[in-house]
């Protein structure tokens, strides 16, 4: 298996960006995993500009399949005296299947403060809790997850998950990997396997450069709509202490 921290790693540096192969513990069905696709796309965007200010936001096309060799570039279309705008593609040999716009930010003197967020009731799973890792061919094979299933909703999934591998990753790239982790909420409706493709994700880092304890994130997707082969889902992750680091939306195909 090859680790998201290995894989990096390897990567051949160009000019705007990297090459890399992504292996098939990597992949979601014929694609890569969207956390690994996210994540190597904010690898990039943070190579193309000198001490960008902490993540706060991202929004995020899954725009077609990504596999094998892949070039991940990133551009700066904008870098003020606050805030710094980066996109950033990925490509394949068919073509551009990722695309990616970052917000960096600096933190401002405001007269503002408002702090109406959730913490978590729920601690991380003991050092002997049962934990699940997935078959080492799929992606879900690089994670520990502990699923809280009598404290979800019926459309809801609620779950512990870490990488395996995470030493030396930076915080924010591990949080963008982990963030994508949980399958569509509206899978919870199915009554047989039906085909799923997220189509955006939208990602708000509510804390800047967020850290957690022994790798553990609790990461919640929730359902508000699932009609016409199309479904919006809701989504939070809070660190080990119960603070909440990031909250999203993403849309979700359904075939069938």
């Amino acid at each position: 298996m090859t680790s998201l921290t290995a894989l990096l790693a390897g990567a051949a540096r160009t000019a705007t960006g990297f090459t890399t192969h992504i292996p098939s513990n990597w992949l979601q069905g014929r694609t890569a995993y969207g956390g690994l696709s996210s994540a190597l796309a904010l690898a990039a965007a943070k190579q193309v500009e000198a001490d960008l200010p902490p993540l706060r936001s991202a929004q995020i096309a899954f725009i077609g399949p990504l596999s094998g060799e892949v070039s991940v570039t990133a551009t700066t279309l904008r870098r003020g005296r606050n805030a710094a705008f980066v996109q950033a593609d990925i490509v394949s040999q068919v073509g551009l299947g990722f695309r990616a716009t970052f917000v960096f930010m600096a933190a401002l003197e405001s007269s503002v403060a408002l702090e109406r967020t959730t913490r978590a009731a729920h601690t991380p799973p003991a050092a002997d809790a049962p934990l699940y890792t997935g078959p080492a061919e799929f992606f879900t094979g690089n994670f520990n997850f502990f699923d809280l299933k009598d404290a979800a909703g019926p459309v809801e999934w609620l779950r512990w998950g870490r990488l395996i591998e995470r030493d030396g990753l930076d915080p924010e790239i591990e949080l963008m990997a982990l963030g994508d982790a949980l399958p569509p909420a509206a899978f919870r409706l199915f009554q047989k396997m039906t085909p799923l493709s997220s189509l955006t994700w939208q990602v708000n880092v509510l804390q800047p450069k967020p850290m957690t304890r022994d790798g553990w994130w609790l990461i919640q997707a929730d359902t508000d709509l699932a009609q016409n082969g199309y479904s919006s889902q809701r989504m939070r992750m809070w660190d080990a202490d119960g603070t909440l680091v990031a909250e999203g939306m993403q849309g979700v195909a359904i075939f069938g």
